[in-house]
């Protein structure tokens, strides 16, 4: 502590013109130089140090702001998203709703198109054989009728005289065709 003191003392004493020296105490010119250096640093380095700083502090600020945004912009899409993805679910849901209804009255519009063909095919069935047993039944009785007119006819033709014989059967031939006209219109 001495040498830097007597540094200082000695800087009040100049030595005489012309004499020039280099001060070789380390110690007590280095402070002296460092504290020199600082303070032109600090004169002259403070404007541009501020201004590296202030740009520093605009960059993140910029970075910070579009980070807002970008934040903000990415939470607007995820809500539309989550809306589209709501609205695709309440979607699929309905053409499931649609879709099971559709197919449980279809099958039912089967079911009933079926029993209905079924009762149809029925009543056909019955139909045709009721149309089947009146046909079996008017052919039997016209055969019978045929068997009975020639069994009538021989009788009368072995029995008979012949003006007599043309009467009954005129008779009987008209009788017939009033049978037939009646069975006809049966049938229709």
């Amino acid at each position: 502590m001495k040498n830097v003191t007597d540094s200082f003392a000695s800087l009040g004493h100049w030595p005489s013109a012309g004499s020039f020296g280099l001060n070789t105490d380390i110690l007590a010119t280095n402070p002296i130089n460092l504290s020199v250096v600082f303070g032109v640093l600090i004169y002259f380095g403070k404007g541009v140090l501020t201004d590296l700083l202030d740009n520093r502090k605009q960059r993140i600020l910029s970075t910070i702001r579009n980070s807002e945004e970008l934040r903000r912009g990415a939470i607007e899409q995820l809500e539309k998203a989550r809306d589209h993805l709501r609205k695709a679910e309440r979607e699929a849901d309905e053409y499931r709703v649609l879709g099971y209804s559709d197919i449980e009255r279809q099958r039912v519009g089967l079911i009933q198109a079926t029993s209905d063909s079924l009762e149809q095919v029925k009543n056909d069935k019955n139909e045709t054989l009721r149309l089947k047993h009146q046909k079996a039944i008017h052919q039997v009785r016209q055969k019978v009728f045929q068997q009975v007119l020639e069994g009538a006819s021989g009788t009368l033709n072995h029995c008979w005289n012949s003006e007599l014989h043309f009467r009954t059967i005129s008779a009987n031939i008209g009788i017939l065709r009033t049978m037939e006209k009646r069975e006809k219109k049966r049938m229709n």
